[in-house]
Formats: C-alpha cells, sequence, structure tokens
C-alpha cells in the first residue's frame, strides 16, 4: 500500500492508469520512455478495478491484471504497480487523482495516457476537471500528433499546450495543461495476448507474480 508518511517532498510522479489485461512489454516500455522525457522520480501503474467505458466481457480478475503488471514492470525500479483506485473505491479517474493530490500533498503528479486515449477522452466522466487538477501528457507515435491534435477534446485542451521540448518544467506548469510527447511505440498487444491464450489469467493466479 502507498503510505503518505513515506513520500519526500516535491517528489515528480506519473500516474498511467489502465485496465493491464494482461500488462505487457509494450506497457514497460512507453512508461521508460516517460521517464526519461518528463524526468520522472517514480511512474505509478493503477491497475483500474474496472474500465466504465469497457465491457466486462474478456475483462480478467483484478488480481490476475494486478499480478502480470507486478511482472511487467520488473526491472524497471521508478515503475510502482498499486491497486489504489480499489482501496479508495473510486470508479472515475477525475476522482481517483482528486483524492491522491490530497493524500500526497507534497508530490506533483501529472496524467499519462495514450493519443488512442485522447481520441475518447471527451467521453471520460468529468474529463475537463481531470484537466484542471494535474497537467496531462499524451503518448503518441510520431506522425500520430496531428490525428491526437483533432481529437474533440482537444477543441477545448489546444489552448493549454505546452511544446514537447518544455516536458521537463512540467511541475511548474498550471493545469490545465497538456503535452503532447512523440515516443517509440513497442507493437505489443493486449488483444494479440489475450487471443493467443486465452487461460492468461489463470496461469497468473496459479503462481506467484
Amino acid at each position: 500500500m502507498l503510505a503518505p508518511a513515506a513520500q519526500t517532498a516535491k517528489r515528480r510522479v506519473g500516474l498511467l492508469g489502465g485496465s493491464f489485461n494482461p500488462a505487457h512489454r509494450g506497457h514497460a516500455h512507453i512508461s521508460r520512455q516517460a521517464i526519461r522525457l518528463l524526468d520522472l522520480d517514480e511512474l505509478w501503474w493503477l491497475v483500474s478495478p474496472g474500465n466504465p467505458l469497457k465491457s466486462a466481457d474478456g475483462m480478467a480478475p483484478f488480481a490476475a491484471r494486478h499480478a502480470s503488471a507486478r511482472r511487467a514492470a520488473r526491472g524497471t525500479p521508478r515503475i510502482r504497480v498499486t491497486g489504489i483506485e480499489r482501496r479508495l473505491g473510486t470508479r472515475y479517474t477525475a476522482d481517483t487523482v482528486a483524492q491522491l493530490t490530497t493524500r500526497f500533498p507534497q508530490i506533483r503528479f501529472i496524467w499519462l495516457m495514450g493519443a488512442d486515449n485522447l481520441v475518447h477522452f471527451d467521453r471520460w466522466e468529468r474529463w475537463r476537471d481531470l484537466a484542471r487538477i494535474v497537467p496531462i501528457a499524451v503518448l503518441a507515435r510520431p506522425g500520430y500528433i496531428g490525428d491526437a491534435m483533432t481529437a474533440r477534446a482537444m477543441a477545448w485542451l489546444r489552448r493549454f499546450r505546452h511544446h514537447p521540448r518544455q516536458a521537463r518544467t512540467w511541475p511548474s506548469w498550471r493545469p490545465p495543461a497538456i503535452t503532447l510527447l512523440p515516443i517509440r511505440l513497442d507493437p505489443t498487444s493486449a488483444t494479440a495476448i489475450r487471443a493467443a491464450d486465452p487461460r492468461w489469467a489463470a496461469a497468473y493466479l496459479d503462481r506467484d507474480a
């Protein structure tokens, strides 16, 4: 469990939420790049108890998804895997981040998302509230920044855009604030993993991850 007393002042922490169904090397790959580009002290993987925008069909149990995240994060010490949303009892990201900023007042948080999530960001519950709480960094494959810029949410967010060269100064930004970071993406796909091994979750539940 993440304990407030264990945190030090002015730590720079990224938040990457997701189903992690399952987590894989692609998650670790983009996380390492985000840590470097944003000069993060840590990056927390928030394993979601359930995504309101995704069907429960095909969603593995939380324990299996959390275990897969712990395994995928091995070898990257700055990644911390947590199920804190489950303990907080929050359903929407805006509520989760609001509670984290209150619970950890000495940490500067930045929300991370892929360009694919930005496309549907306007469907998130109280997405503008989330943008007003913490800065946002969008991780996009080079050549896809243009597609991200045409997302419906960007009609409101683009006025708060910061250049990628300023990415390391994000703790000084006043939300709303967003930057689009061109990064190399790993082709690993959770959908492909599930298709290749429909029983992947059982294997994680049967062993110590």
